[in-house]
């Protein structure tokens, strides 16, 4: 096998939760006069950095935003998404059956941009943190990415040297190539089980 690890992106690759985003990004932004569409919230915010996506969403505004106002409804919204995310149990039992499996044979970790308390509750409930030998979020690293510091840090966690990520978007893929990477790209968690499954066990 030429891999020794496997490295998931979680956004848009382990579970769905760009529409739980957007739900509560749309719950916590009518007090400042901001209207966000799915559309234009998957072209601009989905795969961007949080300091990217609060300037992107204060020029909405209609009226000049500061930059403490921004950083409160940031807040406000992580905790909408706690709360929607436990209750959509957003891992799939295909992605959970997946995950045992792989991790029965290699090393697996989770690299996300994501905060560990967005992260974490969900890969609990899931029951796939446990299989888990590292898990990188946004909150450990100085530079998130496009930067290849999150999939370093997972490599020196796991002692890999030839992992496969598993990414959904440019920045993501952008990040781990720049450490070195072999990236598989998907477009969606449903698609994540038989494409890694043909990545790993080829023909």
């Amino acid at each position: 096998m030429p891999y020794d690890a496997v490295f998931f992106d979680f956004d848009g690759v382990l579970v769905d939760s760009e529409p739980v985003h957007f739900a509560a990004w749309q719950a916590v932004l009518g007090p400042l006069g901001i209207s966000l569409d799915w559309d234009l919230y998957q072209r601009r915010c989905v795969g961007s950095s949080d300091v990217d996506l609060l300037n992107f969403l204060a020029g909405l505004a209609p009226r000049p935003v500061r930059g403490d106002e921004m950083r409160s409804i940031y807040a406000e919204k992580r905790v909408h998404f706690q709360t929607l995310a436990l209750q959509a149990q957003l891992v799939s039992p295909a992605i959970r059956e997946l995950i045992g499996t792989v991790a029965a044979s290699l090393p697996v970790a989770v690299v996300t941009s994501s905060e560990r308390s967005e992260v974490e509750p969900i890969l609990e409930q899931g029951k796939v943190r446990h299989h888990l030998a590292a898990a990188v979020y946004g909150d450990e690293v100085d530079r998130r990415k496009p930067a290849p510091d999150p999939y370093l840090l997972a490599a020196r966690r796991t002692g890999a040297r030839r992992p496969l990520v598993v990414e959904d978007t440019d920045t993501g893929e952008a990040s781990a190539r720049a450490a070195g990477f072999q990236v598989l790209r998907v477009r969606a968690p449903g698609e994540v089980p038989q494409r890694l499954r043909e990545a790993l066990h080829p023909r």
